[in-house]
């Protein structure tokens, strides 16, 4: 093949990266742009109508990941990332269109929004682990988690910068502009091929190859990499022969299912979206002052989690997942329990103390849970059931994230700020102790290595029930 043909891995890295980084600005632009749409449709005092527009997004973002699975088995992983970039398009034009006090149709349109949100989460990694070579696959969690926060840091920023603008306005153009890097994000994947591997499942070998060349710096070592993707794709269409959804929670399986189903929930009902989605608000019921004076915090919220992609890129393979996971989840529930009991202690304690304790916590939840929780989930489920089970830990996430939003103003109109964050606490303390009793060790083992620990505590568990 001629050098010319050949596409810079850099072109295809980066355009992966940009889906993360448009994955990110919509999931963060509403938190700049409420305090504006709360003020022009006088949405103060209407949790309600708060949470549901926040959260609409993560709603349509469940249902948005299992149909874009189901679809990209059909069409491919290029053809529906291009579709979601056109329904991010559509979706942003739309919001920022929405009538005067038109609470109703915003949410809709932000549902619909959250299909691409959804799809986009579960397509851009996928292609983007097809497209690599196998060296490269280890990094793309943590290279993927720091785009979508480096979007929601560029989200925040742009809502900083058109914060002076007229409140109507203001909010509008901020969610309007997620159209761009949409637009970008569809333009450049417009010149990607489509996955090597969806064109073997899908009986086109000699194309697949083809696309190797363009994307291989080495053309001797096409053919066997073709090899090994034709022979894991046998065992993946036997595996989804012989599974069914009943399989996931029976035998040795069940075990590992809990685990990585698990840690996806817990990983939201810990509580961290409500701090990227209402930090301006949470420090405008701390302090009195407006929540769109507010929207530094959220570019140092976001600087402090793009610091921790960083770090946790660094630290990855240097400590086991499951320390990593115990260790942060104990700090931030300590840092969502301790400003009650200050309070308590000392009710006349500087309002602005809960959102120091916050940012400790965005540190924690940066380089562990946030990271780790994927490349668990994508490492814990035997080749059988793992289709089915990554599904259902996608969409008990998005679950989690949807609940969060919702609720998140509800409850802070009906108790006090800190007595809800000592909520979330707790649920990161039971999501410690459930590492330490209901999760195994992934790092350094192989897929076949987990699988046998899921088998050994299926045949522990019978022996005990045998016993009693």
């Amino acid at each position: 093949m001629d050098k010319e043909k050949k596409i810079p891995s850099g072109f295809i890295y980066f355009f992966g990266s940009f889906g993360g980084i448009l994955f990110g600005y919509d999931i963060g632009v509403m938190t700049g742009a409420l305090p504006f749409l709360q003020v022009d449709w006088n949405l103060q005092n209407n949790a309600t109508i708060t949470g549901w527009i926040t959260s609409a997004v993560m709603f349509g973002a469940i249902f948005g990941g299992a149909l874009a699975g189901q679809l990209s088995d059909k069409l491919g992983r290029r053809k529906m990332i291009l579709i979601s970039a056109l329904v991010f398009v559509a979706g942003s034009i739309l919001s920022a269109a929405s009538p005067h006090d038109g609470q109703i149709y915003l949410i809709i349109v932000r549902m619909f929004l959250g299909l691409a949100v959804g799809a986009a989460s579960a397509l851009v990694p996928a292609y983007m682990s097809e497209m690599a070579p196998a060296r490269l696959r280890g990094s793309l969690s943590g290279i993927n988690q720091t785009m979508i926060v480096s979007g929601m840091l560029l989200s925040y920023i742009v809502d900083f910068l058109l914060k002076e603008l007229p409140e109507q306005t203001a909010w509008r153009l901020m969610l309007g502009l997620a159209a761009v890097p949409a637009i970008i994000l569809f333009f450049g994947v417009l010149r990607l091929p489509e996955s090597p591997r969806f064109l073997v499942r899908t009986g086109h070998a000699d194309e697949a190859r083809k696309v190797l060349t363009y994307i291989r710096k080495d053309d001797s070592q096409i053919d066997s990499e073709l090899a090994d993707i034709q022979e894991t794709s046998k065992e993946e269409t036997q595996a989804a022969n012989t599974s069914s959804w009943h399989t996931l929670f029976t035998g040795k399986y069940r075990y590992l299912v809990i685990a990585g189903v698990g840690v996806a929930a817990f990983q939201q009902f810990q509580g961290a979206n409500a701090i990227f989605y209402y930090i301006p608000l949470i420090v405008e019921k701390a302090t009195g002052n407006a929540a769109s004076s507010a929207l530094l915090w959220p570019i140092i919220q976001g600087i402090i989690l793009v610091i921790g992609s960083l770090v946790y890129i660094g630290i990855a393979e240097k400590f086991n997942r499951r320390s990593l996971l115990m260790f942060g989840g104990t700090i931030m529930g300590l840092s969502f329990i301790l400003p009650a009991i200050i309070n308590m202690i000392l009710p006349n304690a500087n309002p602005m103390m809960i959102v120091v304790f916050l940012s400790l916590y965005v540190a924690m939840y940066s380089f562990t849970w946030a990271p780790l929780t994927w490349v668990l989930v994508g490492e814990i489920f035997p080749l059988a059931i793992r289709g089915r089970a990554s599904g259902l830990a996608s969409s008990f996430n998005w679950i989690g994230s949807f609940l969060v939003g919702l609720l998140f103003p509800i409850m802070t109109a009906s108790m006090p700020q800190e007595a809800v964050f000592a909520i979330f606490g707790i649920i990161c303390l039971l999501g410690v102790v459930f590492i330490r009793t209901r999760v195994p060790e992934t790092r350094g083992k192989t897929l076949e290595e987990i699988e046998e620990q899921g088998t050994k505590h299926h045949l522990s568990m019978a022996e005990d029930a045998k016993k009693n």
